[in-house]
């Protein structure tokens, strides 16, 4: 039994909705009636609750929109963008579920409007990459419109989607003064779901066509743009600054320098995380984890294979160790901030990836004490995202 759910998985996908109560996401008594619901129900009873939540939030939203209230339906709405989100990573996998695709283009429909609702409203926009686009939003500067201002891009990790970025970050960082511009890259949110684009290891060149579009917005000082990853996106960033002189800053909450770096390793059985770090046995290894931890089938198997477009632990194995910044720490030059949360395994390679780097390097580091100690400090995302800001205020050179 969980916090809120009884299964063990159910409950990590909802309790990662806690980090979001700050920014409009949903509320902690609605995960308790949701996982009332569900009690010891399987992924479609999970599905089918979120949903449920979801469709009474965005009629909510349509009522009060109706009735000319906007910000009670930009804040239903987005709560409707929250809820629908949550019901469908249990579905993870490739052929894609069409409950998967149900629930994303319920969760993009009332985010977009939510967004369209807010008293300064986020711009959607489309990003050319290569022969598609990218999804994306801009969220401007709270009460500062009219001004030329930082601008701060975040970029998504493993399996969040630019509706995680805007409650986990956006939302801080346009109430902190900065504009904010979220998008989903390849092998995330829409890009894989719809355009079926796996993840690719040289994030670099994801960040320049991002860059360059970033560029030619209004009200941007191009001297003063920072690159901001979560999770997975904590090597997505620095990875791309490798590639990119025009940041003037870059966040890797947390500071991941390998998908597949042994410390990530270390809490799996002794056989099988020495297993993944010697060729050809990493594959067997990890398979054998799958078939004893439904968590771990789901992060290697439904997530990991989808995301990375492959069918099998070797060309899982293969392309995880392309995700690396070995031989390119130098490469960074701008100031550049690493996150270590306490319980994280995900960071535990931070302290020594700061030694790695030649460029102006901080280590901030978060606390089980402080509520911030799980991985992307979910806990007290409001801690995280003060404190980021504050470092990137030092920065940019503003008073905070």
């Amino acid at each position: 039994m969980g916090l809120f759910f009884h299964d063990a998985l159910q409950d990590e996908f909802a309790c990662w909705a806690l980090g979001y109560t700050a920014s409009g996401g949903i509320d902690v008594g609605l995960l308790a009636a949701v996982g009332r619901q569900v009690g010891k129900g399987d992924s479609a009873a999970y599905w089918q609750a979120w949903m449920a939540a979801g469709e009474r939030l965005r009629a909510e939203a349509a009522e009060a929109e109706a009735e000319g209230r906007r910000r009670a339906a930009s804040a239903a709405y987005l709560q409707a963008a929250c809820a629908y989100g949550l019901s469908y990573h249990p579905l993870y996998g490739a052929p894609v579920d069409p409950r998967l695709l149900q629930a994303f283009r319920a969760q993009m429909a009332a985010l977009d409007r939510g967004l369209a609702l807010l008293p300064e409203p986020a711009i959607p926009l489309r990003i050319p990459y290569e022969d598609t686009t990218l999804p994306a939003w801009l969220l401007p500067a709270a009460g500062r419109t009219a001004e030329v201002r930082p601008l701060v891009i975040l970029t998504n990790g493993y399996d969040a989607t630019v509706a995680d970025l805007y409650f986990s970050s956006a939302v801080a960082i346009a109430r902190h003064g900065y504009n904010c511009l979220f998008f989903d890259g390849p092998g995330q949110g829409e890009v894989l779901y719809e355009q079926a684009i796996p993840i690719r290891p040289d994030w670099e060149a994801v960040i320049r066509p991002v860059l360059d579009f970033a560029l030619e917005l209004r009200r941007v000082d191009r001297s003063r743009i920072a690159l901001w990853g979560w999770s997975l996106g904590g090597y997505l960033a620095l990875r791309g600054a490798s590639g990119e002189d025009r940041l003037a800053a870059c966040v890797a909450d947390p500071g991941l320098g390998a998908l597949l770096a042994p410390e990530l390793l270390a809490g799996l059985p002794g056989r099988i995380a020495a297993a993944a770090t010697q060729g050809s046995a990493a594959e067997a290894g990890l398979e054998a984890l799958t078939r004893t931890s439904p968590g771990m089938h789901w992060k290697f198997v439904q997530r990991g294979f989808w995301v990375h477009g492959v069918s099998s632990f070797a060309a899982y194995v293969a392309s995880a160790r392309q995700f690396t910044l070995d031989g390119r720490e130098a490469l960074i030059r701008c100031p550049t901030l690493l996150t270590a949360a306490e319980e994280d395994k995900l960071s535990a390679g931070a302290p020594a990836l700061l030694d790695r780097l030649r460029c102006p390097a901080t280590l901030l580091r978060f606390t089980a004490a402080e509520g911030a100690g799980d991985h992307c400090e979910m806990g007290n995302r409001s801690l995280a995202n003060r404190r980021i800001l504050a470092w990137l205020d030092g920065v940019f050179g503003e008073a905070g």
